[in-house]
């Protein structure tokens, strides 16, 4: 008979040993609290005909063992014992004699994650030096939720925006504040590029089970720039799974992006709809205000001194994300450094002429109208129009997606500019513009020809 009891252990197979392993292998995929409330608990009682019998403390914990991680612990405990098994979950008998298994599993050791390279966030990445403004707010808080409750609140976390604005900050911003918190939590933080092109390697070399360990074998799940997987559909089913995986978890997840899941039209509306599933939350360009503080802020991280007012003319006069604005100050402290001078409004203004004043020189929309109007020989009063004409309308989106591109105004400006149109029509008509350039050259040529004519410095 293939019978084995705690009270009568077997050479070959210890299931007491093979128990704790698994509770051990479980600790590396369960946040610590449900593993405390619902797993360390659990006893293993009898092993017969491949069949294990588990009891709990009352049916709350074995209902959601049974909804949560079932079939995870058959398979991790099968691998332990060398064979398939089921887990029959019952009740805690009231008489139950103590024995071996009375034992604390929490005192069995637990092993090391899988082997990979922890992450280090960036020291200058942090939310102290972060600087918050109307354009941000609503990202940054729910960051410093999601870093003080993890897997608690805002599950997944979204957050999206131009590049340049500060998302990956805000990424080792997170990593830093829980490995303070919280340090024995397993953390990743991968882009979605490194994700696609190690999905891919390991299918080459037929690793996929070590890479799946390897990003879901952690508490927290940071990835960066989701939008690149768009239209890669075996790395979008392997985010997917991974996803859920995490997420049935209690894991906490956050993902950025240059846009909101809505947009995303190349990614599988699962995902799309599993992204928006929390807090979506955008970081925009920021105004003249923040900007000058953004730059007052990464002078003192750099010990650069410089005065408020060359800041500001910075600021107002230096077009562009942060990364162009932190570019611009390193440039002047390289000329100020080179000619032995301070920082002053004199030297920010010629290194303003000399650098930027290209693109300072930016055309409004009614240039973009009259420069689209005349190659598709279209009044500028018909693409502003309601017409929906084919040829007028793909007009309308050339102009709105050039627009967009070279203002970078808001969806509601330009809606206003185009005919009072709601901010949706506008964002749809340059996505429609932007998914046709992937696959119509022609279209693509154009599009840059007339970019070029309206702003020199400027292609899609």
């Amino acid at each position: 008979m293939d019978l084995f009891t705690l009270e009568s252990p077997r050479t070959d197979v210890d299931l007491e040993v093979a128990w704790k392993a698994t509770v051990a292998r479980l600790a590396l995929e369960v946040p610590t609290q449900w593993m405390e409330r619902f797993v360390r608990p659990l006893q293993p009682v009898s092993y017969l005909n491949g069949i294990v019998r588990i009891e709990g403390p009352g049916r709350f914990v074995l209902d959601w063992v049974r909804d949560k991680i079932l079939p995870q612990m058959q398979g991790f405990l099968g691998d332990e014992l060398g064979r398939a098994i089921v887990i029959e979950l019952q009740a805690s008998s009231n008489t139950k004699a103590a024995g071996p298994s009375a034992e604390p599993i929490a005192s069995a050791p637990i092993p090391k994650r899988p082997e990979v390279e922890p992450f280090e966030p960036n020291e200058r990445f942090t939310f102290e030096n972060y600087v918050v403004g109307q354009s941000n707010r609503l990202a940054v808080a729910g960051a410093k939720a999601v870093a003080e409750a993890v897997g608690r609140k805002y599950n997944p976390l979204f957050i999206y925006g131009p590049s340049g604005l500060g998302k990956t900050h805000l990424l080792h911003a997170i990593a830093r504040e829980i490995q303070i918190r919280e340090p024995r939590l397993g953390l990743v933080y991968v882009s979605a590029q490194q994700f696609a092109e190690e999905f891919i390697a390991a299918l080459q070399s037929n690793r996929t089970d070590q890479f799946r360990r390897l990003q879901r074998s952690h508490s927290v799940w940071l990835v960066d720039d989701i939008q690149f997987i768009a239209g890669k559909d075996k790395t979008q089913e392997e985010i997917f799974h991974t996803f859920n995986h995490l997420h049935s978890l209690g894991k906490q997840i956050v993902l950025t992006s240059d846009r909101p899941p809505r947009d995303l039209y190349l990614m599988d509306e699962r995902l799309r709809s599993r992204f928006e599933a929390g807090l979506v939350a955008d970081v925009q360009m920021p105004d003249t205000e923040t900007r000058c503080a953004i730059l007052q802020s990464k002078a003192n991280l750099d010990g650069i001194e410089m005065t408020f007012d060359v800041a500001m003319y910075l600021a107002s006069y230096v077009p562009g994300n942060i990364r162009v604005l932190e570019g611009a100050l390193t440039k002047l402290t390289a000329l100020a450094s080179v000619e032995r001078a301070p920082l002053s409004i004199d030297l920010a203004e010629s290194m303003v002429d000399r650098y930027y004043r290209g693109t300072l020189e930016k055309p409004g929309v009614g240039q973009i109208l009259e420069t689209v109007g005349k190659h598709y020989k279209i009044a500028i009063e018909d693409i502003r129009g309601p017409s929906r004409k084919a040829p007028i309308v793909q007009a309308r989106h050339v102009a709105v997606f050039i627009a967009r591109e070279v203002t970078g105004d808001s969806w509601k400006h330009l809606g206003s500019l185009f005919g009072d149109r709601d901010h949706t029509s506008m964002m749809h008509g340059y996505q429609k513009i932007n998914e046709q350039m992937h696959h119509d050259k022609e279209l693509k040529a154009t599009v840059n020809m007339l970019l070029r004519n309206v702003h020199p410095e400027q292609r899609a």
